[in-house]
């Protein structure tokens, strides 16, 4: 569900602050850390770096035009798909019950 129209966009005003800062100085090779997922992307990220915090790391993305106005947790994922178990061993004793084959 998004947000209200009437409230605008959630944007972090701290995290607002330094990124002025950072456009003001000139400094776009410069990494910001944010813990704040929920924080919308505003134009002025434009070209910036900003490691995400995963909850566990953080994840650096770089902020292009086609992001504006989505928060920045959507670029930063808290899981790692690691694959689905490949044909073998491993996927007959997986495949029989669910977890381990069963000795009879």
């Amino acid at each position: 569900m998004s947000r209200s129209l009437k409230k605008g966009p959630y944007i972090n005003p701290k995290i607002y602050k330094k990124v002025l800062k950072l456009v003001k100085e000139g400094k776009k090779d410069v990494v910001l850390k944010v813990w704040d997922r929920a924080c919308t992307i505003f134009p002025e990220m434009v070209g910036l770096k900003i490691a995400v915090h995963t909850g566990k790391d953080f994840k650096t993305i770089y902020i292009t035009e086609s992001m504006v106005g989505h928060r920045l947790g959507e670029f930063a994922m808290t899981r790692n798909f690691k694959g689905h178990a490949k044909k073998g061993k491993i996927s007959k004793v997986y495949a029989f019950t669910g977890r381990y084959l069963k000795e009879d």
